[in-house]
């Protein structure tokens, strides 16, 4: 449950699969899409479910974008920490908070899915909570982490951003007893998260794409949030953008799928819940004068057998694409 599993470090996942007519948003300054980008489209429609991508490629001899379905709301798992991040770093601008306060780590905070964290009690710093919240999608930091920023906050900036389709948790702990058919409102605890390790549900589970608390947003939309935010423009500090960028760059998944030697920011999230799951990545990458900026997506119900299997193509995909991307955009 919304844990980054051994999977994540091996190879990021799954093609993003063509849908039906393979929407382009309208951008008066874009070119035709590179052949070689388009063409590495063409083996996520062997993805199941529903899947959805968008790339926006600027570099000196004018911009480029293209997509499948871009405008589609899916779910995207932990790949909502970047606005975590981005409001948490616009607090410590603003003298609310600050990298080097202690952070406490107890079971009011603690969840699954917390390589880092799971197992510790004690305090550590803020600026050490951040980098575990990215590096290794560790849900204990992002409940640390939103809880110190506050999840009406983080929403305002998203809608400051004009991101309408994204949709946060108070929690991953809140939403992980949602959907595991807690009442709306409810925490089970980090007591009650350890007895679903053991099959006990609180009430009838839910769908992790629901109305009350999820993680949701288009690829065009998570595009529109990395080209604002890698600009500094919800920043008023250019060494908040470094810091932004530096923790950025360190998310496991990017290694994977980003061709070598090449600067790269983003977040990936996945997620296993009964028989759905969900693989996604967004972020950016520098190639040269230019950069690309990128959100895959899928979405599709199948048993845990078939993860491994998805996984490995969708990383294959993600990356073929992103290398066609660079070239595209260098040349």
């Amino acid at each position: 449950m919304l844990s980054r599993r051994t999977l994540v470090s091996a190879a990021l996942a799954a093609p993003l699969a063509p849908v039906a007519g393979a929407a382009l948003a309208a951008d008066p300054a874009a070119t035709d899409l590179p052949a070689a980008v388009q063409a590495t489209f063409a083996p996520m429609g062997d993805l199941p479910g529903v899947k959805s991508c968008f790339l926006i490629g600027e570099g000196p001899k004018g911009s480029w974008q293209g997509g499948l379905e871009p405008e589609r709301p899916m779910f995207i798992g932990s790949a909502f920490k970047t606005f975590v991040l981005a409001q948490v770093l616009r607090a410590v601008e603003a003298g609310t908070l600050n990298e080097n306060d202690p952070w406490a780590v107890d079971d009011a905070v603690r969840n699954s899915g917390s390589q880092t964290l799971e197992k510790l009690t004690g305090s550590t710093t803020a600026r050490c909570v951040l980098e575990a919240m990215i590096t290794h999608s560790d849900n204990t930091a992002t409940d640390i982490s939103l809880a110190k920023a506050g999840p009406d906050t983080v929403r305002a900036l998203i809608r400051e951003a004009g991101l309408g389709s994204v949709r946060i948790p108070d929690s991953t702990r809140r939403m992980v007893s949602y959907i595991a058919g807690a009442p709306v409102g409810t925490d089970i605890g980090w007591a009650g998260v350890e007895k679903l390790a053991s099959g006990w549900l609180p009430g009838t589970p839910r769908p992790p794409i629901n109305d009350v608390s999820t993680m949701m947003a288009s690829m065009a939309d998570m595009v529109s949030w990395y080209r604002q935010a890698l600009t500094g423009t919800f920043f008023r500090k250019p060494q908040t953008l470094v810091e932004y960028k530096r923790i950025l760059s360190m998310a496991d998944a990017l290694a994977v799928v980003v061709p070598d030697g090449l600067a790269a920011y983003g977040k990936g999230g996945s997620i296993q819940w009964q028989d759905f799951n969900c693989f996604s990545l967004a972020g950016q990458m520098v190639v040269g004068a230019g950069r690309v900026t990128f959100g895959f997506n899928v979405n599709w119900t199948g048993p845990e057998s078939g993860i491994p299997a998805v996984f490995a193509d969708f990383a294959k995909s993600v990356a073929e694409t992103l290398r066609a991307a660079a070239a595209g955009t260098k040349a």
